[in-house]
């Protein structure tokens, strides 16, 4: 059907509704003389007689009557069906697929995230755990969260966490067995607890103090690619870790674990949520982004 067609059979159910032509031309927003052209052409396509007119009234002939019990139900539940389709422009509902890893989704993601989406049921999540650097648009992610200096230029960036540390830990017992280090150069004496970079390789630890960067290659018996297993086996002994400073510091208060190195510990930037600039943002989507959304001064006072 072509879409003139369609736009006749929709001004005709109007008429049939209101069984007026004036009121029909008044909610679809023509004049009455288009309106009665248009059913005129309608007609004329038909080779039926549709309405019967009369100076006060309008009314359906048999074939109009037959039309509108045939049409009306279906353009009705096109409109209802449109109708809540528009619904989702305003109602936060949906599914957002989000790349991060794990430091970030315990520390800067899921605490602001989880007293939100209790208040918005129809909202679903799905975090993919990865450190890898994923290419968000191919690979079907709505979002990454990464650091700030990792984000790609063409995408939106919104921070959602403070700079922090990452700081050299390990255990009293194994400290007890093995001199403190001093230097960055000295953890090449050391056991260490190695954490797998995306790319396949071994992170290699940073430090900075006063100067240059200053990279080392560590080594030792364990690695891993999940920070908790690293500060388990940190603090039972196996070595020294190199953790997010928030991650540890509950097993440093405790005892549990010891900083070393601390003057030479590096801050990064804070975590920031991206996405890429031609992404039409689902009122879901609005939800996720202004939960997240970083607030220094805020914080200062919290």
């Amino acid at each position: 059907m072509a879409a003139q067609d369609f736009n006749d059979l929709l001004a005709f159910v109007a008429v049939a509704r209101e069984r007026s032509f004036t009121k029909a031309a008044a909610k679809l927003g023509v004049v009455q003389s288009t309106l009665s052209h248009t059913i005129k052409r309608l007609e004329s396509q038909m080779g039926l007689r549709l309405l019967t007119r009369t100076t006060r009234s309008v009314g359906l002939t048999e074939a109009g009557e037959r039309l509108q019990q045939s049409v009306a139900p279906r353009i009705e539940e096109i409109e209802r069906d449109i109708a809540a389709l528009m619904s989702l422009r305003d109602k936060p509902s949906g599914t957002i697929r989000i790349t991060l890893a794990d430091h970030a989704l315990e520390k800067a993601v899921w605490p602001k995230l989880a007293p939100v989406l209790t208040k918005y049921p129809d909202i679903k999540v799905e975090f993919n755990v990865d450190t890898a650097f994923r290419n968000i648009v191919e690979d079907g992610f709505d979002a990454g969260v990464r650091l700030g200096e990792s984000v790609e230029k063409d995408m939106i960036a919104v921070r959602i966490g403070p700079d922090w540390r990452l700081v050299a830990v390990a255990s009293p017992a194994y400290l007890k067995e093995h001199p403190k280090p001093k230097h960055p150069q000295d953890l090449l004496k050391h056991v260490c607890i190695k954490r797998r970079a995306a790319a396949g390789g071994h992170y290699v630890w940073e430090f900075a103090k006063n100067g240059p960067d200053l990279r080392v290659r560590v080594e030792g018996q364990l690695t891993f690619n999940d920070s908790r297993a690293m500060i388990e086996a940190a603090v039972k002994g196996f070595g020294i870790a190199y953790l997010p400073e928030d991650m540890v510091t509950p097993h440093v208060r405790s005892g549990e674990l010891v900083i070393v190195l601390d003057d030479w510990s590096p801050k990064f930037d804070g975590y920031y949520i991206y996405y890429p600039t031609s992404r039409q943002n689902s009122a879901a989507f609005k939800v996720i982004v202004d939960a997240l959304r970083y607030n220094e001064a805020r914080r200062k006072r919290g």
